[in-house]
């Protein structure tokens, strides 16, 4: 039975599935659903598929999960994939950092996005204060990456893993938001050396640019 997966291409998480499952070998079934015109907001979508309304969503079987690190340690279960670590102490070393991402960094790169693009769209202003409290977090928790990444390529031991695809998750809108990333100069080594080294991080960034890129023409936004 085909692995479905429901999200939006111009999703960051949705990369990170999309990612992981090439460079695991595994074929999922894409099924859009449109953020911008909110498909993920039915009635039908939050009781099939997430209540909360977000992508993306996995679909396998009987199987509903959706959180896009969940969804990424279900896959790599299925097929035994060092991507969740080569040992038992690099899994916990790479969930500690999936876990701190998700708290500690992609919050506040969302909450960025959402001001300083999606109310862009939408015709909103900008809350300043929001946004200058945003990019304090940021680079306190970019400070840390930056010292960690100082004399390594990955997060995790010698070789890629979730702990990479996560952090690096919040680059597919970096220049669109304005992240301040780039005050960071081994952040930005490390994520360079990703894409040149894993051509599936390379792919689903052109996919995330075309889509936002086209979008944003479409609406008439310049950011």
């Amino acid at each position: 039975m085909t692995i479905k997966i429901h999200g939006d291409a111009g999703s960051g998480s949705l990369r990170r599935v999309t990612t992981a499952a090439k460079i695991m070998g595994i074929e999922l079934e894409r099924v859009k659903v449109d953020l911008f015109k909110g498909e993920s907001q039915t009635e039908d979508f939050k009781a099939r598929l997430n209540p909360h309304g977000l992508t993306p969503v996995l679909e396998d079987g009987g199987t509903i999960l959706w959180e896009a690190a969940a969804i990424n340690l279900y896959l790599a279960d299925k097929v035994g994939s060092s991507l969740a670590g080569a040992s038992p102490e690099e899994r916990f070393q790479v969930l500690q950092w999936m876990f701190w991402s998700g708290e500690q960094w992609r919050t506040f790169t969302t909450t960025i996005f959402d001001e300083r693009v999606a109310k862009t769209v939408m015709g909103q202003p900008k809350d300043e204060a929001v946004i200058a409290y945003a990019e304090r977090k940021i680079r306190y928790a970019a400070r840390v990456l930056d010292q960690h990444l100082e004399d390594r390529q990955f997060m995790v031991g010698n070789a890629l893993t979730f702990a990479d695809i996560d952090i690096a998750g919040p680059f597919s809108q970096v220049d669109r938001a304005n992240f301040p990333f780039r005050e960071f100069p081994n952040l930005m080594a490390w994520h360079d050396n990703l894409l040149r080294s894993f051509p599936a991080w390379a792919e689903t960034k052109a996919e995330v640019d075309n889509r936002m890129d086209r979008f944003l023409e479409g609406v008439g936004v310049e950011l």
